[in-house]
């Protein structure tokens, strides 16, 4: 599995809160089940200053970039048009759950002994 870091902004033109309330109930549905099959590992929304929701952002892992994709095109936020672009980037995980990963700590292992040599 690789995990990509999903960024959805909302089309803020006055109906954002109106399309994502509309949408609300599809979309949690949708997501308690990709949790329940360990794609996704965190989701939330960016706050702007006065509470309204601007944008999501999603941790989730899919078998490759396609797969990703297909998910993303069947999401009710993206079919009612509350989310108006998407980023998708792959992710280097360096903490989980509150630990430091095995892969971070390789990577800081070969970083030291490459400083180390120059």
């Amino acid at each position: 599995m690789n995990t990509y870091a999903i960024v959805a902004y909302d089309k803020l033109d006055g109906q954002a809160a109106a399309r994502r309330q509309a949408a609300r109930t599809p979309h949690f549905e949708r997501m308690k089940l990709a949790v329940g099959e360990g794609k996704i590992h965190f989701a939330g929304s960016m706050l702007a200053e006065d509470g309204r929701m601007t944008c999501s952002i999603v941790i989730a892992s899919f078998p490759d970039r396609a797969a990703l994709d297909a998910w993303v095109r069947e999401e009710p936020y993206v079919k009612n048009g509350a989310w108006e672009r998407i980023e998708v980037a792959p992710m280097f995980v360096a903490v989980k759950e509150g630990v430091i990963t095995d892969e971070w700590m390789s990577l800081m292992a070969r970083h030291l002994a490459a400083s180390a040599k120059a």
